[in-house]
């Protein structure tokens, strides 16, 4: 039988007391620590702010527990706009998610920042329980501009070699999630294919932990999704709200791992899906791929910053919910 685990892709949105204390800090931008005082209140809020939704979590009975991920303004671009040699740039547009962000700009050497080991080390739960978030290689450099290597293969495995040392540097977990919408946003194309996936590969290896390649917006061309067959990772996520059939048919036509992450939960809409409702959506993806998964991960098919608070919640406590039925049905 199916171990089903409820968890997310994190990027929360901020509790509403934080947007409203944050904002009240002169000067302040999400996702920049100011030195002295006022850094020190930034640091505070965003640590109240994490406990509210690992707490939301918790009580969600959530199986894997993320940070949140609240100081992430500019979302998957986050590692690379908090980086000493990359500047941000104007307002662009990521994706077609009416959301805006600021370009990450590489003007140097991409070296380990430890910047979201700190945030994981800054979770209050156990190693056994704590999920690890990180967009993936080919996903961070496409949202970036490159102005210091100089050639797009030499630039991925920079961005890949840079995530590789960031996860060195994290706290005993369970599980990492490679955030891979640009797989199918924007496809790496026939002479990149396979170095996408190598690059996806140096990043899972450097984590001890079962990783998963989430990817979503829809679904993963076909020669894109056979090259991320050969990444050695543990699990590859499908996006069943926006295209379920094409996700259907790499699964069927291509196979998938022993492991699942199955996207079911809309990230963008705020109407809230019953436990009972993934369960179907479940049953439904089972009976359609005749797969018999080892774990499948329960989660939303997007990040979950798009949602009110409590639509957030009550998406999480959804999911939670579908996954202890699977016990009671045991």
């Amino acid at each position: 039988m199916t171990e089903l685990v409820a968890t997310t892709p994190g990027l929360y949105p901020l509790p509403d007391w934080a947007k409203d204390e944050l904002s009240d800090l002169k000067g302040h931008q999400k996702g920049d620590l100011i030195d002295g005082e006022e850094g020190a209140e930034v640091v505070e809020a965003y640590g109240r702010a994490r406990g509210d939704v690992v707490d939301a979590q918790v009580d969600a009975g959530l199986d894997r527990i993320v940070e949140g991920q609240l100081r992430w303004d500019d979302m998957l671009a986050h590692p690379l706009t908090v980086h000493d040699n990359v500047e941000t740039g104007g307002i662009v547009r990521y994706y077609d998610n009416n959301n805006f962000y600021r370009d990450p700009q590489v003007r140097g050497e991409l070296t380990a920042s430890g910047d979201v080991a700190a945030e994981l080390d800054a979770v209050d739960a156990d190693g056994e329980a704590l999920q690890a978030v990180l967009p993936g290689p080919y996903s961070l450099a496409d949202l970036a501009t490159d102005e210091h290597y100089g050639d797009e293969a030499d630039f991925l495995d920079a961005v890949a070699d840079f995530l590789a040392g960031e996860v060195e540097g994290f706290p005993t977990h369970e599980t990492l999630f490679l955030l891979e919408p640009s797989l199918v946003e924007a496809p790496p194309g026939d002479d990149v294919d396979e170095h996408a996936s190598e690059a996806i590969d140096r990043v899972a290896a450097a984590s001890e932990a079962d990783v998963v390649v989430h990817t979503y917006w829809g679904a993963v061309p076909e020669k894109t999704y056979a090259h991320l067959m050969d990444a050695d990772v543990d699990a590859i996520g499908f996006d069943f709200v926006t295209d379920a059939d094409a996700s259907l048919y790499n699964i069927n036509e291509y196979g998938t791992k022993d492991q699942v992450a199955m996207g079911l939960v809309d990230g963008q809409n705020t109407l809230v899906e019953s436990a009972e409702t993934i369960r179907d959506r479940v049953e439904w993806v089972e009976e359609r791929t005749h797969t018999d998964f080892e774990r499948a991960y329960l989660t939303s098919n997007t990040e979950l910053f798009y949602l009110p608070v409590n639509k957030f919640e009550d998406k999480l406590e959804a999911l939670g919910d579908a996954a202890a039925l699977a016990e009671v049905d045991a």
